[in-house]
C-alpha cells in the first residue's frame, strides 16, 4: 500500500495568493505559511531517505535539517509562473539537498561537527549578553540561569533526561516517569503559548533541527536577532514554568 502524501492546509486560492506576495514583494509572512505548509511533506521525503539507508551511519536529525535547507531553496527559487506543482519541484530540491548533504557527512568527524554546530549556536545565544558578574554570586546566577536555558533546550529537543555513570541500569520509578511526561507537557505547552515568530524559532530549532541561519533566512533577519528571541523565547518558558514552583526551573 502506497503511503498517503501529507497535505497542506493551504486551499488553492491561499496558495496562490502566497506565491504571488513572496514573489512581488518578497514577504517574510508568506515565506513562513508556505514553509510550515509543507513542512510535513519535507519531513516525509527525510524519513523515507533515512529508512532507506540501513548503515546507520546518518542519524535523521541530519537529514532533517538537510530537508529543511532544501524545502527554504525549492520555496525561494520557485517560479509560480511556469504552471509547474509546487510538490514535485520541492522534491527534487529537498531529496538533492539531503543526497549532497550525506555526501558531506560520510565522515563521522563530520556528523559530529554538523550536530555540534547546532548545540554551539545555543550556546552562544544562552550566554551572550549577560553582564560581567560583579560577584561570586552573580556568577553563579549566571551559571545557573545558562544551565536552565540548556536544560529546557533538551527537554524539548527529546535529550532532556540524562542519567548518571553510577545510575546506568537504574529505571525510573512510575512517579518520577509521569512527573517527567507531565513536565514535558507543560514545557510544550508554554512552548504554543509563545508568539508566532518566537514559537517558530524554537519550533525549528529543536523540533526540526533547523540551525540559526536557516531560521534568518526564513524570516528575513539576522543571526544575530534569531539569536535574541531564541535567548528570550526560553526565558518566557522557564519564567512562566517557575510560576508553578515545579522542578529544578525555580529561580
Amino acid at each position: 500500500m502506497t503511503q498517503e502524501r501529507p497535505r497542506t492546509t493551504l486551499g488553492e486560492p491561499e496558495e496562490a495568493a502566497l506565491w504571488r506576495r513572496l514573489k512581488d514583494s518578497g514577504s517574510a509572512e508568506a515565506r513562513e505559511r508556505l514553509f510550515s505548509a509543507y513542512l510535513p511533506y519535507a519531513r516525509q521525503i527525510a524519513v523515507r531517505h533515512y529508512r532507506q539507508r540501513s548503515g546507520g551511519e546518518i542519524e535523521f536529525q541530519d537529514l532533517r535539517q538537510l530537508a529543511c535547507t532544501g524545502l527554504l531553496e525549492a520555496i525561494d527559487r520557485f517560479d509560480p509562473d511556469r504552471g509547474v506543482p509546487f510538490r514535485g519541484y520541492a522534491a527534487r530540491r529537498i531529496s538533492g539537498s539531503i543526497l549532497n548533504g550525506i555526501a558531506k557527512l560520510s565522515e563521522v568527524r563530520e556528523q559530529i561537527s554538523f550536530r555540534n554546530r547546532i548545540r554551539a549556536e545555543r550556546m552562544r545565544s544562552l550566554s551572550a549578553g549577560a553582564a560581567e558578574p560583579a560577584s561570586a554570586a552573580e556568577a553563579m546566577q549566571a551559571l545557573a540561569d545558562l544551565a536552565v536555558g540548556l536544560a529546557l533546550g533538551f527537554m524539548l529537543d527529546g535529550s532532556g533526561l540524562v542519567v548518571g555513570e553510577d545510575e546506568v541500569d537504574r529505571r525510573p520509578t512510575a512517579y518520577e516517569s509521569l512527573a517527567w511526561k507531565d513536565l514535558l507537557r507543560r514545557v510544550h505547552a508554554e512552548l504554543e503559548a509563545l508568539p508566532h515568530r518566537e514559537r517558530l524559532i524554537i519550533r525549528g530549532h529543536y523540533l526540526e533541527g533547523m540551525d540559526f541561519q536557516q531560521l534568518s533566512a526564513l524570516l528575513g533577519v539576522s543571526k544575530g536577532r534569531i539569536s535574541q528571541l531564541h535567548r528570550g523565547a526560553l526565558d518566557t518558558i522557564r519564567v512562566q514554568l517557575g510560576k508553578t514552583n515545579d522542578f529544578i526551573l525555580q529561580r
